[in-house]
């Protein structure tokens, strides 16, 4: 199984909307890509950084499971342009992605 983690870091004067974000967005994805593996989604809203008082170093983080890379790299192949062009519907933020196999 691998996790493909998106990473909206916390930019002073950029905005992002969470509620679109878990409830059209992430709908998206799994609408879009669940019969290529994908098998759940996860969002966390950051709320602190690592030391108290600090910011936290992401906004937001989602989490996409699916069960083989290959199966989700399919999948963004056709309905990738779709799901990227939303991403201006609820964030001025440039996203990060890493894609991780999940071993433990």
């Amino acid at each position: 199984m691998v996790r493909i983690s998106v990473l909206y870091p916390n930019e002073a004067g950029k905005t992002f909307d969470h509620d679109y974000y878990v409830n059209k967005h992430m709908k998206l994805v799994r609408d879009r890509l669940g019969s290529f593996g994908v098998v759940r989604t996860e969002v966390d809203k950051g709320v602190a950084g690592g030391a108290p008082g600090s910011a936290a170093p992401y906004i937001a983080v989602g989490h996409v499971y699916a069960n083989a890379l290959d199966g989700f790299q399919k999948g963004m192949g056709q309905h990738g342009k779709e799901i990227m062009a939303d991403i201006a519907n609820y964030t001025s933020i440039q996203p990060q992605m890493q894609i991780s196999e999940i071993i433990g």
